[in-house]
C-alpha cells in the first residue's frame, strides 16, 4: 500500500473506529489528562531557557572553555531536533501513553544526573540524552490531547497546553536567575526530579492510551537514519554558521548535505510501505501551510528574543532575574490570551485569528525595531505585551491546523512535525538576525568608534570589539580611564542598537510574510477523528 493510498484511507474510513469510549473515573479524563501533559511538557519548555542562566556557574565551577559551554546547548538543541519526528512515529507505534511515561522518567533521571556531575563532558552527554527523552515526550503529548478530546475542545486544549510552554519558556531566565543566585547551578537541574515525579504518578494514573486501527505496525529504518541526518546537517550548520563564516566551505558543505539527505528521503519514502512521513500528508494545503508558518513564527519570535535578553542586561544593565521580569507582559499576554485564542478558534476557524496573529506580531516587532539605550520600562512593555497576544493564537492554530489535518494514525508525527517546525525556526532566525547583527556592527562599529574620537584600533583588536558589541557588551580593558571608557560603551551600545534595530525590521518582514502563508489555512480536516463528542 502507497503512502498516498494510507493517508487518503485513513480520511475515508468511519471515524466512529477511531473513537475511544467515553472516558469513566480518572483514566482518560480529557481535562485531567491535559492537567498530567501539561507537567511534563512544562518541565521541557522550562529547561528550553532555565539552562542559559547556569551556563556562567557551570563554565566557572567546572573549568570550562566557552566551545564546550556552548556544547552544553548545542547538544540538547541537536537531539531534540532531530529525534521528534522518529519519536512522534514511536509514539503512533507503541501508543502515546507508554512514550509520554518514558519520555518523563528519562527527562528526569538524566536531568539528576546532570546535578550529579563534576565534569563538563558528562553535563553535555546528559544534556543529550535529556534532549532526546524530551523528543519523546512532547509530539505524545499531542498526540494524547488529539485522541481524548472532541474536535470543539480541542483548541481550548491545545491553548491551554500552548499556554504551558510560552509561560515555562518565558519563565525560565527568572526561575534560573533565583535558583543559581540563591542556590547553585545544579539545583536549575534538580528541580525537575520532583515534576518528573509528579508527572509520571499523575500519568499513571491518569493518561489512558488511545490507538487507531490502522496505527504503524512496522518502522521505516531507512528514513529514520536518512531524516536525522538530513536534520542534524541542517541545525548544525545553522548552529555553526557565524562562528565558521556563511560563506565557508564547512557551512556550505552541510547545508547542501542538508538539502541532498532531504531528497533522497523524499524519494525513499515513495518505495516504503509503511513510511516515516507519508508525503500525501502534504497534499493538504492547511497542513503545509501550518508547518511553514510555525517555521516562521518561531523564525521571528525566537530569532528576535535573542536579542531581548542582551538587550535587558547588557545594555540597560539588569540581572537575570529583572531582565525575566521586563518579559513579564509577553508572558502574561501568552498565558491570557492562549486560552482565548483557543475559543476564537473554536468559533471562527484559525484563518482569522491566525492572520491577525501574526499582524499584532509584525506590528510589535517593527516597534521593538524604535527600542534604544534610554526606552524606559513602559514603551518596552507595550511592545512586549503586544508580542505575547499576536503569538498567542499562533501558537494554538498552527499546531491545531498541522495536528487536525493529519489523519489519527499519524497524530504523533504530526505532533513531532510541528515541534521540528519550531526547532528549525527557531535555529534559522537566531543564525540569520545574527548574521544580520554581525554584518551592521561591521559596517558601523569603526565609524563610530572613529566619530567618538577614540584611539584607533588594530584590524585584529577592532574583530575582537565586534564579537563584544554583537552582544552589547563594551570592549574596555580594566586600565581604561573612566571618561574613555563611558565613550566606549556608548559607542558599543548605539551600534548594537542599531544591528538590533535591523534584526528586528527583517523579523517583521518574516511575520508579515506569515501572515500572508496563514491566509492558506483552515480547520482540521481529521480533527473529528479524536474523541467522539459528548465525552466531557
Amino acid at each position: 500500500m502507497t503512502s498516498q493510498t494510507t493517508v487518503e484511507k485513513a480520511s475515508r474510513e468511519p471515524q466512529d473506529t477511531l473513537a475511544p469510549a467515553p472516558a469513566k473515573g480518572l483514566r482518560g479524563h480529557p481535562w485531567l489528562t491535559l492537567f498530567s501533559v501539561a507537567i511534563g511538557v512544562m518541565m521541557v519548555a522550562l529547561d528550553g531557557t532555565i539552562v542559559a542562566i547556569a551556563n556562567p556557574a557551570i563554565q566557572q565551577d567546572l573549568g570550562a572553555s566557552l566551545a564546550e559551554v556552548q556544547w552544553i546547548t548545542n547538544g540538547y538543541m541537536l537531539a531534540l531536533a532531530v529525534s521528534l519526528i522518529t519519536a512522534g512515529k514511536l509514539g503512533d507505534r507503541f501508543g502515546h501513553r507508554q512514550t509520554f511515561l518514558i519520555g518523563v522518567v528519562g527527562f528526569a533521571a538524566a536531568s539528576g544526573a546532570i546535578g550529579l556531575c563534576d565534569s563538563v563532558a558528562l553535563v553535555i552527554t546528559f544534556r543529550v540524552l535529556q534532549g532526546l527523552f524530551g523528543a519523546l515526550l512532547m509530539p505524545a503529548a499531542l498526540g494524547l490531547l488529539r485522541a481524548t478530546f472532541p474536535a470543539e475542545k480541542l483548541n481550548m486544549a491545545i491553548g491551554i497546553w500552548g499556554m504551558v510552554i510560552g509561560a515555562s519558556t518565558a519563565g525560565g531566565p527568572i526561575l534560573g536567575g533565583v535558583l543559581v543566585e540563591h542556590v547553585s547551578w545544579q539545583s536549575v537541574f534538580f528541580i525537575n526530579v520532583p515534576v518528573g515525579v509528579v508527572a509520571l504518578l499523575l500519568g499513571v494514573v491518569i493518561l489512558k492510551d488511545h490507538r487507531a486501527d490502522n496505527a504503524p505496525r512496522s518502522f521505516d529504518i531507512g528514513g529514520i537514519v536518512l531524516l536525522s541526518q538530513a536534520m542534524f546537517c541542517l541545525i548544525w550548520a545553522l548552529i555553526k554558521g557565524a562562528e565558521w563564516g556563511w560563506g565557508d566551505f564547512k557551512t556550505v558543505g552541510f547545508l547542501a548535505a542538508a538539502v541532498g539527505l532531504f531528497v533522497v528521503f523524499a524519494f525513499s519514502q515513495k518505495n516504503v510501505r509503511e513510511p516515516l512521513i507519508p508525503l500525501a500528508m502534504f497534499r493538504s494545503v492547511p497542513l503545509s501551510a501550518g508547518v511553514i508558518l510555525m517555521v516562521l513564527m518561531a523564525f521571528a519570535f525566537l530569532g528576535g528574543l535573542f536579542f531581548v535578553t542582551f538587550y535587558l542586561q547588557n545594555v540597560h544593565g539588569m540581572k537575570a532575574v529583572d531582565a525575566g521580569l521586563h518579559l513579564l507582559p509577553l508572558t502574561g499576554m501568552m498565558i491570557v490570551g492562549s486560552p482565548l485564542a483557543g475559543v476564537l478558534i473554536t468559533k471562527l476557524g484559525p484563518r482569522v485569528p491566525l492572520v491577525g496573529g501574526m499582524v499584532c506580531t509584525a506590528v510589535a516587532m517593527f516597534g521593538m525595531s524604535q527600542l534604544n539605550t534610554g526606552t524606559g520600562t513602559l514603551a518596552m512593555s507595550i511592545w512586549f505585551g503586544l508580542l505575547g497576544l499576536g503569538l498567542a493564537p499562533v501558537m494554538v492554530g498552527a499546531t491545531e491546523v498541522i495536528v487536525g489535518n493529519a489523519p489519527m494514525e499519524l497524530s504523533g508525527v504530526a505532533g513531532g512535525l510541528q515541534q521540528a517546525a519550531m526547532q528549525v525556526g527557531g535555529s534559522l532566525g537566531t543564525a540569520v538576525l545574527g548574521a544580520v547583527m554581525a554584518s551592521q556592527v561591521d559596517s558601523h562599529l569603526a565609524d563610530n568608534w572613529a566619530a567618538a574620537k577614540l584611539p584607533p584600533l588594530s584590524p585584529q583588536q577592532l574583530d575582537q570589539a565586534s564579537s563584544a558589541v554583537e552582544v552589547g557588551i563594551p570592549p574596555v580593558g580594566s586600565d581604561v580611564p573612566a571618561p574613555v571608557v563611558e565613550k566606549i560603551t556608548g559607542v558599543a551600545h548605539d551600534t548594537f542598537v542599531s544591528g538590533m534595530s535591523t534584526a528586528f525590521m527583517v523579523a517583521g518582514i518574516v511575520a508579515v510574510i506569515a501572515a500572508l502563508v496563514a491566509t492558506l489555512t483552515k480547520r482540521g480536516a481529521n480533527a473529528e477523528a479524536g474523541a467522539g463528542a459528548g465525552h466531557i
